[in-house]
């Protein structure tokens, strides 16, 4: 035998708000072929359980996070999307604001939604949009010039920092799509962050660079490009155990550099050596505090016998 109707709508609408984490908008059941008098004759008898406008929890009252932005979602209409320190929340790489969900909306309108904030986006572009879970959001990009709004600067320093660990997008990639996009709000400051810690220096202008702040705090001239423990080492005082890398980018994109760094790191401490890292631009920009590092650690190294 097959199912009725009414059964093959229920198996419908259910399937898809198993897709929307429990929830499912007024407009889909009817697109569904729910009637008015369907929708509210399964309210009362429990099957649908409002959540807010036009949005229903399906079979449980209980709303999972998850849950709760797709509701969100779906209260906005047609093309909403999970934005800003929402979808931040979402990547996991920041906190969204308590009781405030942030939804963007393809258009311009005067639309509002208790608990949900709503940024007009009628600029959004296909790339600027994409799904995470299946929850709609903006791009790990767009996500990033959104905070970059609303963040201060150690806010967006450390969301940069999560994006990488979580392997969200990584600095590199963030700072050449900016390239794109200036003039968009958010790229200043994004790029401000980002140039300071993503500086490089080529090898020659690093050794010019960093042989006199060495030599200032008092240590001698350096091995550099030296083998050391099976590693190329930026520089090296073989008589002090000393040895001084220097990275071009402060932050570490993927768990495979991080794992060979460890194990550099490691390696030269279980062979006695004393290891400090400096960005380039620390060399560059700020080279006191590079030569104050070295002189006090200085102190603490053996000096070697003459």
């Amino acid at each position: 035998m097959g199912c009725t109707p009414d059964a093959s709508l229920n198996a419908r609408a259910w399937a898809l708000a198993n897709r929307q984490r429990g929830t499912i908008a007024r407009r889909q059941l009817m697109a569904l072929g729910f009637t008015r008098r369907a929708i509210e004759h399964r309210i009362a008898r429990g099957k649908l359980h409002p959540v807010g406008h036009g949005v229903y929890v399906v079979g449980r009252r209980e709303l999972t996070r998850e849950g709760g932005w797709m509701a969100a979602i779906l209260a906005c209409g047609e093309g909403a999307l999970l934005s800003h320190r929402s979808a931040g929340a979402l990547y996991g790489i920041t906190e969204e604001r308590r009781g405030v969900t942030e939804v963007s909306v393809p258009r311009r309108g005067k639309r509002t939604r208790p608990g949900i904030k709503v940024h007009n986006r009628p600029g959004l572009r296909v790339v600027d949009i994409g799904t995470l879970h299946g929850i709609p959001v903006t791009s790990p990009v767009q996500t990033m010039l959104d905070l970059a709004t609303v963040l201060g600067p150690y806010g967006l320093e450390r969301t940069v920092n999560e994006a990488d660990k979580r392997e969200v997008i990584d600095p590199e990639t963030l700072r050449m799509a900016l390239d794109a996009r200036v003039g968009e709000p958010g790229v200043r400051r994004l790029r401000s962050l980002l140039d300071r810690d993503t500086f490089l220096l080529s090898d020659s202008d690093l050794e010019l660079l960093f042989r006199p702040i060495a030599a200032a705090a008092g240590l001698p001239r350096p091995l550099t490009k030296d083998w050391v423990n099976g590693f190329e080492v930026d520089f090296h005082w073989p008589g002090l155990g000393l040895v001084v890398e220097t990275d071009g980018w402060r932050y570490h994109r993927t768990p495979a550099v991080q794992r060979r760094d460890a194990i550099r790191d490691q390696t030269h401490t279980a062979a006695g050596l004393t290891t400090l890292r400096f960005s380039h631009w620390q060399v560059k920009y700020d080279p006191g505090h590079v030569q104050a590092i070295l002189a006090a650690t200085a102190t603490h190294l053996p000096r070697p016998s003459r």
